[in-house]
């Protein structure tokens, strides 16, 4: 597994502002989007592709464009879809999936309770979206989820990432022979006896949404 930490002054500042405990969900929405929007540049590095022949204004040239089958961007939800239009930005003809996952407090495990998938994903490039990687087990499961059904090449984008989740994924993970990385905005310290990263940003979801009743 690659872990890649996107070091950038932009990245810095727009993570700087989510963090703040007074940033509001609009502003915290918008942010994420943005920032999004350039770690989405770093994970794309190695999406596939193929020449084509095309013509120009001046004369016939060849270029690159994404190769098939497409690639498929697949939000954990909730706080996933909060990072599902800068992800699309960058590659407006994916196609998208959805992944749903919860976290058991007690436990930390990681449990699917829906999906929308296509069955078959063999030869395919994913692109996971997931704001925290904490604990580690609600993304490896999404991997191993993913994996299962063909998928050949995962790139996991977070805001923010933790050591021990790290360690967990790539201990979890370490049968694999696909290629596994993970993009994020900070490694942050550790986590907290509840499993949060600090310092963090709090939870993601409910600072995008805000907190359900």
């Amino acid at each position: 597994m690659r872990t890649q930490v996107v070091d950038h002054p932009l990245v810095a500042h727009k993570l700087t502002v989510l963090r703040d405990e007074t940033t509001d969900s609009p502003t915290f929405r918008s942010l994420a989007d943005e920032l999004v929007t350039l770690l989405a540049y770093e994970a794309t590095r190695d999406v596939r592709v193929e020449p084509c022949d095309i013509v120009t204004p001046v004369s016939p040239t060849t270029g690159v464009r994404l190769a098939s089958p497409r690639p498929l961007v697949v939000p954990i939800l909730r706080a996933g879809l909060g990072m599902l239009d800068g992800m699309m930005r960058l590659l407006p003809t994916a196609e998208v999936g959805f992944l749903g996952m919860v976290r058991n407090e007690e436990t930390l495990a990681a449990t699917t309770y829906a999906e929308r998938l296509p069955d078959d994903l063999s030869g395919r490039q994913c692109y996971v979206l997931d704001p925290m990687l904490a604990t580690g087990g609600t993304l490896a499961a999404a991997i191993r989820f993913l994996v299962d059904r063909g998928a050949d090449h995962i790139t996991a984008v977070c805001l923010l990432a933790a050591p021990e989740g790290c360690a967990r994924l790539e201990e979890e993970l370490a049968d694999l022979t696909v290629p596994v990385t993970v993009v994020t905005a900070a490694m942050d310290e550790r986590l907290n006896e509840k499993g949060y990263i600090v310092p963090g940003l709090g939870d993601a979801g409910d600072r995008l949404y805000g907190v359900a009743d």
